[in-house]
């Protein structure tokens, strides 16, 4: 490894490209890192790429009819898509950063052996295009495995059939989207790391989340509501409205959420009784943006539960009896459709983020350990860091749909039975699905706890 290595990371200045291909494929070969230490992003990148060809596909499907109820549909499936883009971006991201932060050894070795800053640079962000590139090919084939259960969905008295297949161009530019942004997640992520040849580290202060933050979600809600009372408007150009209304509702819990994570954590962090409940509210106020991209793919859901509850209400008693008459129970079905597909983020996103989660404080995690801190009193500082939250992030995420409800359907619907019981069956499914990503990521844990345990020297507990 000396002599021949020293040689190969010389030759990396001098060619740009070349040689951090080879050494990514090194790097990246079985029994070099191993097939699963890159399973976790790539299977993230599948779930994403399945999930957006799918709703592609399902949403340009309705191109089929060329009519005016059509164009309809085309707009209510443009609302599905404001719902789960921008949390699948966000869970494309994580999974970028995990598979950054899984390669700190390699970097840091690299840079021992000689390679520049910008080589270092090359090979991270080439090594998560490929992972990207790779989870991408599994989502197509996930897309096409899934083919034969979606085309069986009806909308307007009629499965979808043979129009689900999107055309080869759509598919090969998500497919691209996908690996464009792991590379660009993953150069952003590197541009807050420095990489040395005694290691790495994250050049980052704690983390201030300003009160304005607030203070601009309020203002924005307002402007939201009187967007929705004020009357006037085409029937096509309300529906843009509502459509504008609740994508920004979206944008505002992604604002306000990490401040108010914050906010809960001082509290805590003052009737903290405990050493684990002590632990999590400073873990939190280290990074609350982290802590809130934890429980965001929960947000989303409990978002859209409010108004498929509130849609499974005004479904009620209504009868279908030709095409024209099918469009409640259509939006109802594009709405449960929208659900499953958070449930599946929710999922997917509470194992990478908190993959990730643990990577990024490992020196912490040891440093404790070294202290003497046992093993349980740590897992229960990092699940209660994520839990604690939760209840919270619930409470805002459903507040914000009903805010932005209220004007256009009324308290009836809004509190009726099935909204309810539909929106506590949500957030309760959502629930368990992030206590079972913790719970999947405890061999994480386990492993960084180990890979310190033979190590000496001095260790610095990073609470501020």
């Amino acid at each position: 490894m000396t002599a021949m290595a020293s040689a190969l990371i010389r030759a990396v200045d001098s060619s740009p490209l070349a040689v951090p291909l080879r050494i990514t494929w090194l790097l990246n070969r079985p029994g070099t890192a191993g097939r699963t230490a890159a399973l976790l992003p790539a299977a993230s990148f599948a779930v994403v790429t399945t999930l957006l060809l799918t709703v592609l596909a399902g949403s340009l499907s309705f191109l089929q009819w060329g009519d005016e109820e059509g164009d309809l549909y085309l707009l209510l499936a443009g609302f599905a898509l404001i719902l789960l883009v921008l949390p699948l971006i966000t869970l494309g991201g994580s999974a970028a950063r995990l598979a950054a932060r899984r390669r700190d050894e390699h970097l840091s070795t690299l840079r021992l052996l000689g390679a520049s800053a910008a080589t270092v640079r090359r090979v991270t962000v080439l090594e998560a295009g490929a992972q990207a590139l790779a989870g991408a090919l599994a989502g197509v084939a996930g897309y096409v495995v899934l083919a034969p259960f979606v085309q069986l969905i009806h909308f307007r008295g009629a499965p979808l059939g043979a129009a689900y297949w999107l055309n080869p161009g759509a598919g090969t530019a998500t497919v691209a989207a996908v690996v464009l942004l792991a590379a660009v997640s993953s150069a952003v992520g590197l541009r807050r790391v420095t990489v040395s040849p005694l290691g790495v580290r994250t050049r980052a202060k704690a983390q201030k989340v300003h009160w304005s933050r607030a203070g601009i979600a309020v203002a924005v809600l307002g402007l939201c509501v009187l967007a929705l009372v004020i009357p006037g408007a085409g029937a096509a150009l309300g529906l843009m409205i509502i459509f504008g209304v609740f994508a920004a509702g979206m944008s505002v819990l992604n604002l306000a959420g990490p401040w108010l994570v914050g906010v809960s954590a001082r509290r805590r962090l003052k009737r903290a009784q405990t050493p684990q409940a002590l632990l999590a509210a400073r873990i939190v106020l280290d990074s609350p943006k982290a802590a809130w991209r934890q429980v965001s793919a929960l947000s989303m859901v409990c978002f859209t539960a409010v108004i498929a509850g509130a849609g499974a209400a005004a479904l009620q008693g209504a009868q279908a009896e030709g095409p024209e008459d099918f469009l409640l129970q259509d939006i109802m079905t594009g709405v449960f459709i929208t659900v499953i597909a958070g449930f599946l983020m929710v999922a997917c996103s509470a194992g990478i983020n908190q993959a990730a989660t643990v990577l990024d404080r490992a020196e912490l995690y040891r440093s404790l350990a070294k202290t003497g801190m046992p093993r349980e009193v740590i897992d229960a500082a990092r699940i209660g860091a994520v839990m604690q939250p939760v209840l919270l992030v619930s409470l805002v995420s459903c507040a914000v749909p009903a805010v932005l409800l209220f004007p256009i359907i009324g308290a009836a619907l809004l509190f009726a039975p099935v909204t309810m019981i539909f929106l506590a069956v949500s957030v309760a499914a959502g629930v368990v699905l992030v206590r079972a990503g913790l719970a999947a990521t405890g061999p994480v844990l386990t492993g960084v706890l180990d890979t310190g345990s033979g190590a000496g020297g001095k260790t610095q507990l990073p609470l501020h």
